[in-house]
């Protein structure tokens, strides 16, 4: 009998898929440096005086490609004869291979899913992708020690590792969704950790844009005096772009306080440069600031870690408007500390050694970028948080429950206390008063709550402010006037009359309970329903005729009897 072992990195005991996906990290590692081989031989391929053969060229593209991954090169031709380090790592040049590593381990678990064979786990994927992609790293590695930059051996087996396996993993969690921890403080402090470096990064680039464009003579003058031959331009605008995600992460650190290194005891910060700075001529260096002292100017750069701050801790406190304000703090402060973190790892990838003696530091110091991202962070981002969660968690005044005291005086049978004072804001309130009803014995009236399903109920609402309720009280009354010819329903009304609804008696004006508030027969009462179509005055209507009076004097016939015509003794 043969007993199947299964394999702790694959669900469902065959190992084809591990050997696939070793192949999809090699096939990415592969094409990564495919890419920038075409781009090294072009230029060799265009340059007017090419140095060395096809295979130089092919040693440099290797050595450019492990630099893309954060290993240290060295100079053997330096005018001194001593090796000279290069470690300065284009940003955007890292770009290609990270995304290579990235889509090969998120496809990897994607394929495994959709199949009903077996599949990897989510460590599988990690360690079978990054083995075959280190496994062509090692021979690439051993094939630019013949040419003129060379890897440095220790940096190669550290960050060559590093980077592929935290490329690998991103593309896992991509796979998976991209979840985040069960814990809510901890997913909200992800997000305002992004947000806030995102923010930072931002503002570097436009800070650094405004330099540039600020020196851009000497910039031009720079890239002009590098090379005179087209494709020596084209190589130099490359290497440019490039190093524009550098540029950003300077412009941060600049904002941020600690400022850059241009050299061995050069330091440019925000309050100006110190010490004697060694400058390459290149374009993107011609625009550093110089000024000994800082102006306003440069200054305003510290807007960038403030805004940046303000952002991150507005996140997490809209977030927590039902936290205590520990837990509100805590998560504060934690996203500080991963942008702290994150600005560390960038800070570090962007600068490096340019060459041996005063060039040997060049870009932020890590650590001290990365400490000042924590203390903004803490200084500006949690007092935020807390400030945002206080203010979300603030009771609006149209929801207070009403004070003792503060009930807008209505008409009689309301139930409310007479003589209190209305409160101040919008009241609503429900009068019900008795209502005479036609149909019913003159002088009698039904009291709203057993008036029959025919007969309308007076429940006066009103959410006017101050004003508006006695306007609509005056409008309505005119109408309702007008619609009554002058005549109040009652014991001497004519049949058919329509009865004039009583007023509602009270102090309060426009608090719903003042006189002359509109009636609302139905609860979707609106005051906009009376009121007239056209703004116009009219002309009032005619006046009914006034009925005989049988008891008064005829003034046609003086001697005819008060009592009537008839003759009759009254």
């Amino acid at each position: 009998m043969t007993h199947v072992t299964e394999h702790p990195l694959v669900q469902g005991g065959r190992s084809t898929v591990l050997a696939t996906a070793c192949v999809r990290g090699g096939v990415a590692a592969g094409l990564g440096l495919g890419a920038l081989a075409v781009l090294v031989v072009a230029a060799w391929i265009s340059s007017p005086y090419p140095d060395g053969g096809a295979d130089g060229a092919l040693r440099l593209a290797a050595g450019l490609w492990l630099l893309a991954h954060g290993v240290d090169l060295v100079r053997t031709d330096t005018l001194s004869g001593l090796p000279a380090p290069l470690g300065v790592v284009p940003l955007l040049l890292s770009a290609l291979p990270v995304w290579l590593v990235h889509r090969a381990a998120r496809d990897t678990l994607d394929r495994g899913a959709e199949g009903a064979g077996p599949r990897l786990t989510a460590g599988g994927a990690v360690a079978a992708v990054t083995g075959g992609y280190l496994l062509v790293a090692a021979v690439v590695v051993v094939y630019a020690e013949g040419g003129r930059l060379p890897a440095d051996l220790l940096t190669a087996g550290f960050w060559l590792p590093a980077v592929v396996t935290a490329a690998a993993g991103a593309g896992v969690w991509t796979a998976l969704g991209r979840p985040l921890p069960g814990r809510r403080q901890a997913a909200v402090a992800l997000r305002a950790t992004g947000l806030g470096l995102v923010t930072l990064l931002g503002g570097g680039a436009v800070t650094a844009a405004v330099s540039l464009a600020w020196h851009a003579g000497r910039a031009q003058t720079a890239y002009a005096g590098l090379t005179g031959e087209w494709s020596g331009r084209v190589a130099v605008l490359l290497l440019v772009l490039a190093l524009l995600p550098n540029t950003a992460v300077w412009g941060a650190a600049y904002g941020l306080g600690p400022g850059f290194t241009l050299g061995t005891g050069a330091l440019a910060t925000p309050l100006g440069l110190a010490g004697d700075p060694a400058l390459p001529s290149f374009p993107l260096l011609a625009a550093l600031p110089t000024e000994p002292r800082g102006s306003w100017p440069h200054w305003a750069a510290v807007a960038v870690p403030l805004l940046a701050a303000v952002l991150q801790g507005r996140r997490v406190g809209r977030a927590a408007r039902t936290w205590e304000a520990r837990d509100t703090a805590l998560t504060a402060l934690g996203a500080a500390w991963g942008c702290g973190a994150a600005m560390a790892v960038l800070a570090c990838a962007a600068g490096g050694p340019l060459g041996s003696g005063r060039l040997s530091a060049f870009g932020p110091v890590w650590w001290q970028a990365g400490a000042a991202a924590v203390l903004w962070g803490a200084c500006a981002g949690v007092p935020t948080a807390l400030g945002v969660r206080a203010w979300g968690r603030r009771v609006p005044r149209a929801e207070r429950p009403p004070e003792p005291g503060r009930t807008g005086t209505v008409g009689s049978g309301s139930g409310v206390t007479a003589g209190t004072a209305p409160a101040p804001g919008r009241v609503t309130a429900v009068v019900t008063a008795p209502v005479p009803v036609s149909g019913t014995a003159p002088g009698a009236v039904v009291d709203p709550g057993t008036a029959p399903a025919t007969g309308p109920v007076l429940r006066a609402r009103s959410k006017w402010p101050f004003g508006l309720g006695a306007l609509s009280g005056l409008l309505v009354g005119s109408r309702t006037a007008d619609q009554g010819s002058g005549t109040a329903a009652g014991p001497g009304a004519a049949p058919g009359t329509t009865p004039a609804l009583p007023p509602v008696s009270g102090s309060g004006t426009g608090t719903g309970s003042g006189p002359g508030t509109p009636p609302s027969w139905d609860s979707g009462f609106e005051p906009y329903d009376y009121l007239p179509a056209d703004w116009e005055p009219t002309a009032p209507p005619p006046a009914a005729p006034a009925a005989p009076n049988p008891a008064a004097p005829n003034p046609a016939d003086p001697d005819a009897p008060a009592g009537g015509t008839d003759g009759a003794a009254p």
